[in-house]
């Protein structure tokens, strides 16, 4: 891993990196989705091997320590078998690294350094690819470690001779030479490589167009950098930070805001190298497990790193954890494989203090977004219960996921209490929370944004546009407001506010802290011209969403007005700047009676014709759902008054678990019908929608929803006139 240097070789390094950031836009430049970071966005974990010519007992001839690899057994199949151990779903081999001598465990025609007869890295490829794991390939661009230990690991006569000119491969110019071309021959013979990690930068490869030429030689490997935001590159990764409260939860300092693609890498073993220096480390369990599911809680991947043994083995305390791992993730894999943080831009419940000491991460379940998992990872200091913030998610049952067993819940006020928890896992205690989905939440488009200060390319209407991706800026100005218009006055229960995670680079002290909101008021208006203070107070400095609670009874406009942020004025790169992803709107909490949005109109409702109230399926809203009967004709017909005559978007929440498309009809007050295509969702569990455009006039209106097809019509849940 990256070591302390020169203050020269620091200096360079951080000229390149300004000069690529002051490219306009900087990093975000960066394609932040595109298709070759598909397997790496579904990824949960990723095992890291340093591994090479100086892993204990360190060589220095490179035949003699490919000698003693075979002697001992090395087998690509085992490095595979242990990273499935350890639940990850790709591996990193960091052989061509400076601390290793920089040995390239892949025979090579570039002579510099030591090169393998016995292709390693192809059989690793092989067994990962047939393994169904992915494999990615380590280089640096640091030649400052060549005669760390008082051997010269370098030949820079063999390759000057081989290039044609002179080359000292001792100087960043010189060894960003010979590594750039051991990325084209890598490329070159290697194709099915899944990508390259790179430890830093070197201003030869940056001249040389290096990003580019992979780009356009090997359009499906990805680049990950190691702490640093390159535009470049498919992911950053943050090396061990530690110091944290608690130790395990590392995403407090993790500065790229998703959904920026980002890997945490630590070591396991508690001391020692991040290569086998001889030692048997211990492998703090609690820490460790922590650390993969507040990462997993943070949608950040875990890049485990183990200490492999010259013929691949490891430490017996290693070879132990690897084990016990195995065993507990298998109990509770389900809420974490699959799954994104819960309590940022894909929803879930909150994240952080569950009350009395305990304290956890949240994950929500990517084929069914109305599935969360509670992870309590420090257990309350006393009591059966914890308390989590519901995020306007309406509860229907909680159990202990590896038990099964129910837990008992009430919900009041935006949040849920479990209770009757006698026994807690050492380490992660995992409560499944089954739900009916979101409630109370004033659908996108209902809801504009307008700010009294925006950075350009950041506006206020990135607050209400549903999209993760995107986010106002305050434009470094404080005080800053934010001013919601709901269209009519309406109820308003509470804000959600998802500040981006742009936080510092180790953890916070007095003079560094992230870019939160910390004093605040809300102010809310009928005509938009005179406001009234409804709520002030200090938000608190933590991760994910947070929530301003306001019961008003009724308002068009909702002004919440930034007075300062956490960040200290000696933090020059968040000191009054500020960031937000979304804001909603909530009418009411979850729990208890509920009020729908007022453009809503549920299902069970409707007049019905060849259909019936159902409730057989989970992810409903209000009282179930209807299911037509499987023959053509059925239909819903709801009746939805206008205040005023134009055109108007109808939005249809429905379930088709079938293995085909069903048909309807969409008609209003009895008009010309819209045939719309209802596809297949997978389960009858999972809700979508579909939209279509209408005219209504001022007043009552019928909008009718016919099935035309022999199978009848999908299940529908309610219809939305925005």
């Amino acid at each position: 891993m990256r070591t302390k240097r020169k203050v020269a070789v620091l200096a360079a390094a951080a000229a390149l990196v300004a000069a690529l950031l002051a490219i306009p836009g900087g990093p975000a430049r960066a394609d932040l989705f595109n298709p070759r970071q598909d397997w790496l966005r579904a990824a949960t974990a990723g095992l890291f091997l340093h591994w090479g010519e100086r892993t204990s007992p360190a060589q220095t001839n490179c035949t003699t320590w490919e000698n003693d690899v075979n002697n001992a057994g090395w087998d690509a199949n085992f490095w595979v078998q242990e990273a499935k151990k350890l639940h990850t779903q790709y591996i990193v081999l960091a052989a061509f690294h400076s601390r290793l001598g920089y040995a390239r465990a892949w025979p090579s025609k570039i002579p510099g350094t030591c090169s393998t007869k016995r292709d390693y890295l192809g059989e690793l490829l092989t067994a990962a690819h047939n393994g169904g794991l992915r494999l990615i390939l380590y280089m640096t661009d640091d030649p400052s470690h060549h005669a760390e230990n008082g051997f010269e690991y370098f030949n820079s006569s063999a390759f000057s001779k081989f290039a044609g000119h002179t080359v000292d491969l001792s100087t960043r110019d010189g060894f960003g030479e010979f590594s750039y071309d051991n990325f084209q021959e890598v490329m070159d013979n290697y194709p099915t490589l899944d990508g390259f990690w790179i430890d830093n930068l070197n201003a030869y490869w940056n001249s040389h167009n290096l990003w580019d030429q992979v780009r356009t030689k090997r359009p499906n490997m990805l680049l990950s950098n190691n702490n640093e935001d390159t535009p470049a590159f498919d992911t950053v990764d943050h090396e061990q930070k530690t110091g944290m409260t608690p130790s395990y939860d590392m995403p407090q300092a993790i500065w790229t805001s998703p959904p920026r693609l980002t890997e945490a890498d630590y070591k396991l073993p508690s001391s020692g190298a991040w290569w086998f220096d001889g030692s048997n480390s211990t492998v703090d369990r609690k820490l460790n497990i922590g650390r993969f599911v507040t990462n997993a809680g943070s949608s950040i991947k875990s890049l485990m790193d183990e200490q492999a043994m010259q013929g691949g083995k490891f430490p017996s305390n290693q070879a132990d954890y690897n084990n016990f791992f195995n065993g507990y993730m298998n109990q509770i894999w389900e809420s974490i494989g699959g799954t994104d943080g819960g309590g940022y831009g894909k929803g879930g419940l909150k994240p952080g203090s569950f009350g009395n000491g305990a304290y956890g991460v949240t994950t929500v379940s990517r084929a069914d977004p109305t599935l969360n998992y509670v992870h309590v990872l420090d257990k309350p200091t006393s009591g059966s219960s914890i308390t989590v913030r519901d995020n306007g998610y309406q509860v229907t049952r909680v159990t202990d996921l590896r038990t099964g067993a129910t837990r008992n819940f009430t919900q009041a006020a935006g949040s849920i209490t479990i209770s009757g928890i006698t026994t807690w896992d050492p380490f992660d205690t995992v409560l499944k929370v089954e739900t009916s989905g979101r409630v109370g939440i004033y659908p996108k488009g209902t809801v504009s944004a307008s700010a009294s200060v925006s950075a350009s390319g950041h506006p206020a209407a990135a607050l209400v546009d549903g999209d993760d991706a995107t986010y106002w800026d305050n434009n470094a100005t404080l005080p800053a407001t934010v001013t919601l218009d709901l269209g009519s006055a309406r109820k308003v229960a509470y804000l959600g506010v998802n500040q981006t995670e742009w936080s510092v680079a180790y953890n916070r002290s007095s003079s560094e802290q992230p870019a939160r909101i910390r004093d605040y008021s809300v102010a809310v208006s009928s005509d938009g011209s005179s406001f009234s203070t409804v709520k002030s107070g200090t938000m608190p400095d933590n991760r994910g969403v947070q929530f301003i609670d306001l019961n008003v009874a009724s308002a068009r406009f909702v002004r919440l007005t930034i007075s300062s942020t956490w960040a200290a004025s000696s933090d020059s790169k968040h000191f009054k700047k500020e960031r937000i992803n979304d804001i909603y709107v909530a009418s009411d909490y979850p729990g208890g009676s509920v009020t729908p949005p007022p453009n809503r109109f549920e299902a069970e409702s409707a007049t019905l014709s060849q259909a019936a109230v159902a409730t057989n399926h989970s992810g409903f809203s209000g009282t179930g759902f209807v299911d037509y009967t499987n023959v053509a004709g059925g239909f819903v017909q709801w009746s939805v008054n206008a205040a005023a005559a134009g055109g108007a978007t109808l939005t249809i929440r429905f379930a088709n678990g079938s293995t085909a498309a069903r048909p309807m009809d969409i008609s209003v007050n009895g008009g010309a019908a819209t045939s719309v295509s209802f596809p297949v969702t997978g389960s009858w569990d999972t809700w979508q929608t579909v939209t279509v455009p209408a005219t209504l006039v001022a007043g009552s209106n019928t909008v009718r929803a016919t099935a035309t097809g022999a199978a009848g019509g999908p299940n529908v849940d309610w219809l939305e006139i925005s």
